[in-house]
């Protein structure tokens, strides 16, 4: 079993690293294309595949695979003055904590198997029969095992996300300090101070969730979320402090004031070029993790199948071969990263860039007094409810499996209305929307020249 656990751990790490490195490169596009879309303009298509007079554009794909192509074959420059064993250090300081922290990240529930002998001792196939409640693998006799969808289940769970992840204040201040810039000095320090202020209130905002969940452990919030509801709406509030200073902490539009390309050039990583510029852009993409929807779980989806039931009234029950629910799940998991990611593109082509004193007066007298408030609040409310009685307590098992099946419906409407959104595209027609335009209207329009490169 030493072998097939070996395999497992090897798959799990190749299934995490290769959905971070092509979602990282995804979003590359989705920059582009989201933003032509929303400023209503064309987007990406200069990069074409030309097959005899046929020619591929792949909505703009090729744009990414293009970037990717020119990152390594780039010249590798370095500022004559800079400090070249920092300068070469800082984009690895960068990237490697992202890499680290997702082993701790849960894709999936844990995934029960059977080894040969248990298939050939009953002749039950290698998925056994799995529960809704309770751990497989705890009798050896049965020949089970347990197998747990994340590459390092540390018991230390959140903390360790936070250790790593304060980890990238490093490179970024390194990087500014060893490229002998003033501009990318002064990107450096912005990025440490905003990094540590948004750090603050970004784990402040956590306690409350953790006061609920009774657990550090990133798997067991998860499965806490799956039997009760998800983490959006018992703690709406630290939701919403933890998204924001989590794009503060990505220094994303409208926090990406280290980088501000009107006042800094590029910020701390303007004289960095070629692949060390693409693990900078590559590490900033891959900061993403969701505490508050529920992981891998998905509405009155469980270990043994499906179950709709509100409180003690079952409704509904179909079950499920155990292998179809972990599929589900994972592709559940995946599935909410991606729209994560595209709510965050959509959030930075639509607000302005604050101003350097706002951005800090958001993280330490607005953010951080709401997260020290949400705390207070979180353990009266909890330690209220508990003293209520079973009473009580089933009522909110109600309200738990209402939200569940808010859920379900908003997860339906949404995946219905991107069918018929794909199926159904805007078209697009022509307005005047000044005098000018109207002017080179009546003498017969403007002329079109070929677009250069």
């Amino acid at each position: 079993m030493s072998a097939a656990i070996t395999i497992f751990a090897v798959v799990k790490i190749l299934v995490m690293i290769g959905f971070v490195f092509n979602i990282a490169a995804l979003l590359t596009w989705v920059d582009r294309r989201q933003s032509s879309m929303i400023q209503d303009r064309i987007g990406p298509n200069r990069a074409v595949l030309k097959i005899g007079k046929f020619e591929l554009r792949v909505a703009g794909l090729l744009h990414t695979a293009a970037d990717g192509v020119k990152f390594f074959f780039k010249e590798d420059f370095m500022p004559p003055n800079a400090d070249k064993i920092l300068f070469s250090l800082a984009p690895i300081l960068a990237m490697m904590p992202i890499l680290a922290l997702i082993a701790v990240i849960p894709f999936g529930d844990t995934l029960c198997t059977r080894d040969i002998v248990g298939h050939l001792k009953d002749g039950s196939w290698f998925w056994p029969s799995i529960p809704r409640w309770g751990v497989c693998g705890t009798n050896a006799g049965d020949h089970s095992y347990a197998i747990d969808m994340l590459v390092a289940p540390l018991n230390v769970g959140i903390l360790y996300v936070f250790a790593l992840a304060g980890q990238g204040i490093v490179g970024a201040a390194i990087a500014g300090w060893s490229s002998d810039n003033k501009f990318s000095l002064m990107g450096a320090l912005r990025a440490a101070s905003q990094m540590v202020s948004y750090e603050v209130a970004m784990g402040l905002s956590l306690i409350g969730a953790m006061m609920i969940y009774g657990s550090i452990r990133l798997d067991d919030m998860v499965r806490w979320q799956g039997d009760n509801a998800w983490g959006i709406f018992v703690q709406p509030v630290a939701f919403f402090l933890f998204f924001v200073a989590a794009v503060a902490e990505n220094k994303r539009i409208p926090f990406d004031l280290p980088e501000a390309e009107s006042e800094l050039v590029s910020g701390y990583f303007t004289e960095y070029s070629g692949m060390k510029f693409g693990m900078f852009y590559f590490a900033e993409y891959m900061e993403v993790c969701t505490i508050f929807l529920g992981g891998w779980q998905l509405p009155f989806i469980h270990r043994d199948g499906l179950t709709i039931a509100f409180g003690d009234v079952t409704l509904a029950r179909a079950p499920m071969a155990h292998w179809a629910v972990e599929l589900i799940g994972v592709l559940a998991f995946f599935g909410k990263t991606i729209v994560l990611c595209s709510f965050q593109a959509f959030v930075r082509w639509s607000l302005p860039r604050f101003r350097y004193d706002q951005l800090m007066k958001l993280g330490w007298k607005v953010l951080l007094p709401l997260a020290i408030a949400n705390i207070f609040a979180t353990g009266v409310i909890w330690l209220a409810l508990e003293r209520l009685g079973p009473q009580v307590a089933a009522g909110l098992d109600v309200v738990a499996s209402l939200t569940q099946a808010l859920v379900a419906v908003a997860i339906t409407a949404g995946l219905v209305g991107l069918v018929v959104g794909a199926m159904n595209p805007r078209k697009h027609s022509r307005s005047l929307a000044g005098t000018t335009a109207k002017f080179a209207e009546a003498l017969g329009g403007s002329k079109e020249t070929p677009m250069q490169a």
